[in-house]
């Protein structure tokens, strides 16, 4: 064979690898519509950075998931709060980077489903709400249940709901005090039939406050941009020192008061009764 043909021979070999990853890129690639000054266009590809923090999210959960099964319950906790960390990054670069998307607002609930629903109820059920049974299980499925229903309505909300407050309880908030509990509790070795009745207390609850109408306080409307006084600064960097201290207990603390914080200003606003008129 001449060394032409060879050539002509790699040549055609190439083209035709070439050719086939070109098929491979433009058939996978994403295309969705957005509206950029006021003209509707169709835009391919995605955003890199803000997806780039929910794959971490995305791995931090699917690391609890795994660090549960193994019985390693203080590693599975803190991913499930690191989770929550990188959850709140990838929504705000995409914000400052002017990188929103809807593949990007879809992939950061498919994370959060694993992350914030799976995640949390299986690392409670391996650790204590086995041991309960049949009892154990379902109330572990409530929990995914409401989650997986509190994360769709929020998506068919957005923009019609006050951004001040939250319907439910966040996805984030209930998976942080399920994992706050576990991490507590497996520190202290507390594993009688008392705790156990506990955990089923705070999951059942965390699932049913996810897909109640109870309002919960946003904390968007803050501006992080603005001048603060300086005590706010000090009064930050004494939290992170508290937290230090015990941090699985103070986690706990800050959460549950959070998710207490619903019903308790849901009953002072009943209680309180609707505004007279005035004149």
């Amino acid at each position: 064979m001449s060394q032409d043909s060879s050539n002509t021979d790699q040549r055609r070999d190439d083209y035709a690898e070439e050719d086939i990853a070109s098929a491979f890129l433009r058939e996978t690639e994403v295309v969705e519509e957005a509206v950029e000054d006021g003209k509707k266009v169709r835009r391919r590809g995605i955003y890199l950075l803000p997806n780039l923090f929910t794959t971490s999210a995305l791995f931090s959960g699917f690391f609890a998931v795994v660090a549960g099964i193994n019985g390693d319950f203080t590693a599975a906790a803190v991913a499930i709060f690191i989770a929550m960390v990188l959850d709140g990054l990838d929504g705000r670069v995409a914000r400052m980077t002017n990188t929103q998307s809807a593949f990007g607002a879809e992939y950061d609930s498919l994370s959060d489903m694993l992350s914030f629903g799976v995640a949390p109820a299986l690392v409670a059920f391996t650790w204590i709400l086995q041991d309960i049974g049949k009892t154990g299980w379902v109330v572990a499925f409530l929990y995914v249940a409401c989650a997986a229903l509190r994360l769709a309505r929020f998506n068919v909300q957005i923009g019609s709901v006050d951004k001040k407050w939250f319907i439910g309880l966040p996805s984030p908030s209930a998976a942080a005090l399920v994992a706050a509990s576990v991490w507590t509790f497996h520190s202290f070795d507390a594993d009688a039939f008392g705790f156990k009745l506990l955990m089923l207390l705070v999951v059942g609850a965390a699932g049913v406050l996810m897909v109640s109408n109870i309002r919960y306080y946003s904390f968007k409307d803050i501006d992080f941009k603005g001048p603060v006084p300086f005590v706010v600064l000090l009064a930050i960097v004494l939290a992170f020192v508290v937290i230090s201290v015990q941090p699985s207990v103070m986690l706990l603390l800050l959460f549950g008061a959070y998710v207490l914080s619903g019903p308790v200003l849901a009953v002072m606003r009943k209680l309180k009764g609707p505004a007279l008129p005035v004149g």
